[in-house]
């Protein structure tokens, strides 16, 4: 009985469900994409060498300097930066430096030992301070082509 009733249940509703075929609306086909793509990349690199200290050099053949010292005198330098009173007459904040220079007016004497014989005589000095300075500027240019092909069939 309740199999006839099941049977007359799916009867009764009167509504047929069908099935729509898919139907695709191609059947091959093809996709391209092309890309360019430039780049300008400009550098400048600086670079800067300092010497912190002095360099002083004599050499030579065929010179006396009377038994005097080689170098000039070496002077000490104090310098006091951001000194701040603090109302007791006191200064307090101060950074102090120092540094070494050399005295150029108060040298030694160089003389040829046999006036009119050969002699070879050289001195040099090179203080603190920037000694060479390299800037190089450079522009790269960066190009990139890319082409893509994509097939489908179905």
């Amino acid at each position: 009985m309740k199999k006839l009733l099941m049977v007359l249940l799916l009867m009764s509703s009167g509504t047929a469900v069908k099935a729509v075929p898919v139907v695709p609306n191609f059947t091959q086909g093809s996709m391209t994409s092309h890309t360019e793509t430039t780049s300008n990349v400009t550098e400048t690199i600086n670079s800067v060498d300092y010497r912190t200290g002095w360099e002083y050099t004599v050499t030579g053949s065929g010179i006396s300097n009377n038994g005097e010292r080689l170098n000039p005198t070496v002077n000490t330098s104090t310098v006091q930066v951001n000194p701040t009173a603090d109302g007791t007459g006191e200064v307090t904040g101060a950074v102090t430096s120092s540094f070494d220079s050399l005295d150029l007016s108060n040298q030694s004497q160089f003389t040829i030992s046999t006036p009119g014989q050969a002699f070879q005589f050289s001195q040099t000095y090179s203080g603190p301070g920037m000694t060479n300075q390299t800037i190089i500027q450079r522009t790269t240019v960066i190009e990139s082509v890319t082409d893509t092909t994509s097939t489908f069939t179905q």
